[in-house]
């Protein structure tokens, strides 16, 4: 464990925890990564305001910073229920898998497809996925964003890089139009 849920307050803003108190039938879920090494980078994912596991994504083929819907779903890939991260914009250097095309606006040339939350342990485990350590914390992760989404929840997913300069590297509120108020 990198760090207890004691410290976790500090690495999200108050306008953050109020939006999780305000918006309880919500989850919200929010990805900090570290700076990468080599061709890796490794993240904290965060439930509800909670630590709950380190994860780990691959250089070149991580998901841009951006606040993102999830989902619960069968993958065809791995043939079983995984969490699905819906509207990921797809960047000439983000791979091959994309769906309807959304124009060229910010260098976006569609939607990338099939990225997941999924059990890997090298950074080579992984073509734009958010890899978790072992098969345990992913059906965790899954059992606990089925019975949300069975609850109709929203899922709500945030992805923050290290930016140096903020407050503790991460400052960076989830837009307005996926808030409810």
């Amino acid at each position: 464990m990198l760090f207890g849920q004691k410290n976790i307050a500090r690495y999200i803003s108050a306008q953050q925890q109020n939006y999780i108190l305000r918006n309880d039938a919500n989850m919200y879920i929010r990805l900090i990564r570290n700076q990468p090494k080599g061709n890796a980078i490794t993240g904290r994912l965060i439930i509800n305001g909670r630590w709950f596991c380190n994860t780990l994504e691959r250089v070149g083929y991580q998901i841009p910073a951006l606040c993102y819907h999830v989902c619960v779903t069968q993958s065809p890939k791995f043939k079983r229920l995984l969490p699905l991260v819906t509207g990921v914009p797809r960047t000439p250097q983000s791979g091959y898998r994309t769906a309807s095309p959304i124009g060229r606006a910010n260098g976006a040339i569609g939607y990338r497809q099939g990225i997941r939350f999924h059990v890997g342990s090298k950074p080579e485990h992984s073509t734009g996925c958010i890899l978790v350590p072992d098969r345990e914390i992913e059906e965790l992760l899954t059992s606990t964003l089925l019975e949300a989404q069975n609850n109709h929840e929203e899922i709500i997913l945030e992805v923050t890089d290290f930016r140096p300069g903020t407050e503790y590297g991460y400052n960076t509120p989830c837009p307005p139009e996926l808030q409810k108020p």
